[in-house]
């Protein structure tokens, strides 16, 4: 049995399924994890969404921020972008079908291999959360997505405020700031303040701030955190660290490590992708 993360696939079903043939993948054999960002942007959303169904339990998806826009703009709670690309979800004649399995998926994973604990998110964490806070934060979301407020879950999620966490946070308030985290989140202040405006690599951080996972008292630190969301980072491999968006939406390459006997023991396999998409 293997072992695989794989980055952000954004309706890129062909890159997919080249990726997954690459791998050798065997539902009945291997676990693979998507790390957010299945829909939206590339050609054909419908077509991944079928396939992570079609392959529930061996490929595990946790959602990004365009996986909530999907959800948003089915509710008419987000008015759809000249950008988007979910005509192919939103017309298809398992629409019904298709939007209840994303609302079903969580905001965050983890898993357990040879005593150690993968953390799995598809922006960041918040440097007062340690693995167990945001497994549970992720899940106070997750209960809402699942329940009969999701629409007005919907209406209230989007906005850049409160920028930082506090315990304290209830309410809409609260689930915005875990939301922002776990799906939007790349820069961040030293004392936990969130920014949304710049989308640079990390060696290009705005004044004052730093990427999320280079925050001094992270409390994840020592956790293998893996992520996608961030294109202008694109391959990121470090001992607790793993970015695995390396743009495939853009022309670049959708990307999956294989973990050997333990976490420490990767292996980085991609293909090539037609770009859907101009960046800007």
């Amino acid at each position: 049995m293997a072992l695989y993360c794989i980055g952000d696939i954004q309706g890129c079903d062909s890159a997919l399924g080249r990726l997954l043939d690459t791998l050798d993948f065997s539902p009945s054999r291997d676990t693979v994890y998507l790390l957010g960002d299945l829909v939206n942007r590339g050609p054909d959303s419908a077509a991944v969404l079928r396939r992570c169904m079609r392959h529930d339990g061996a490929l595990r998806s946790l959602l990004g921020n365009h996986d909530l826009h999907l959800l948003a703009a089915a509710h008419g709670a987000r008015a759809p972008s000249r950008r988007d690309t979910l005509q192919s979800v939103l017309d298809a004649p398992d629409r019904n079908v298709l939007l209840d399995w994303i609302r079903q998926q969580p905001l965050a994973r983890a898993h357990e291999h040879a005593g150690q604990t993968l953390l799995m998110v598809h922006a960041g964490v918040l440097p007062a959360w340690s693995a167990a806070d945001t497994l549970a934060l992720a899940d106070e979301v997750h209960g809402v997505l699942r329940g009969r407020d999701l629409p007005a879950f919907l209406r209230s999620m989007y906005g850049n405020t409160p920028a930082r966490w506090s315990d304290a946070l209830q309410g809409t308030d609260r689930l915005r700031v875990i939301v922002n985290a776990l799906t939007r989140l790349r820069f961040c202040s030293p004392e936990g303040v969130m920014d949304f405006e710049s989308t640079e690599s990390a060696s290009a951080a705005p004044a004052g701030l730093l990427p999320w996972f280079d925050l001094p008292g992270r409390r994840t630190a020592q956790t293998l955190v893996a992520f996608g969301h961030w294109s202008t980072l694109g391959w990121l491999n470090r001992p607790h660290l793993l970015g695995l968006d390396t743009g495939c939406v853009w022309g670049g390459c959708l990307s999956a490590v294989r973990f050997g006997a333990t976490l420490a023991e990767r292996e980085h396999i991609e293909v090539h992708c037609e770009q859907a998409q101009q960046p800007g």
